[in-house]
């Protein structure tokens, strides 16, 4: 039986339903869309689950922009409410956590400006590649130069956070930092660090040194995993 936007999965011949694909095949093997159909679990009137779940792949154009998107936007989709919205939402953030578990489990010693960009973007690239808001994170290294301690210092609007550079010092004395990392994004996507970037990055080195903290690197995260900034490797630390 040939399958229609009209026909339930249930009706389909098994070879072609998503769940009994997944199954034989593994999950490696599966269309985006398939996999997206067993996500959203069920259709609804007059279109199946498979058919809304293009609607979707093809509405946003990539699984990025679909991450990316919010409740309201994915609703906008005809075919899917609030609570198929949560399903999709819920099942791209196991994606990106098992990522960010993946950078705990073990962490690494960082010992250059590649080990700290490999680490950022395992932990963080999910997360501020393609937010609209601009994020300042830290990451406190202990004296054998590994993470012990995450911190989300600001959330700013489209164009700029406010960073307090005091409230850093304080937080490194608290966490018994040897080390650290700074970093953040830029919503626009750009890399290359603005004037006020550079006079805060100076100004945190300054800062940190009064105490014997040392900044490793400050890095802007770019949309991919070539595309960002590092003030180490630029000569600006």
């Amino acid at each position: 039986m040939k399958h229609s936007e009209h026909c339930p999965i249930k009706e389909w011949v098994v070879e072609e339903r998503p769940r009994e694909m997944l199954m034989e095949r593994g999950a490696a093997a599966m269309p985006t869309s398939k996999l997206l159909a067993i996500v959203l679990g069920t259709g609804r009137r007059g279109v199946d689950a498979e058919a809304l779940a293009r609607r979707i792949y093809n509405g946003f154009g990539s699984l990025r922009a679909i991450d990316g998107a919010s409740v309201q936007e994915l609703c906008r989709i005809e075919g899917i409410g609030p609570a198929k919205a949560s399903q999709i939402m819920a099942a791209l953030e196991l994606g990106k956590r098992l990522i960010k578990e993946r950078s705990q489990k073990t962490p690494p010693r960082i010992r250059c400006a590649d080990d700290a960009l490999q680490y950022v973007y395992e932990r963080y690239g999910p997360y501020l590649r393609d937010v609209k808001k601009e994020f300042f994170h830290l990451v406190f290294l202990n004296i054998k130069n590994r993470p012990i301690h995450h911190l989300e210092v600001s959330k700013g609007s489209i164009n700029a956070s406010i960073v307090d550079v005091r409230e850093i010092v304080r937080e490194a004395t608290l966490k018994m930092a040897s080390a650290m990392i700074l970093l953040h994004n830029h919503p626009s996507g750009e890399t290359e660090p603005s004037e006020e970037d550079i006079r805060l990055t100076k100004s945190i080195v300054d800062s940190c040194s009064l105490i014997g903290v040392k900044v490793l690197d400050h890095i802007i995260i770019g949309q991919e995993v070539d595309h960002y900034f590092s003030f180490s490797k630029a000569g600006l630390i």
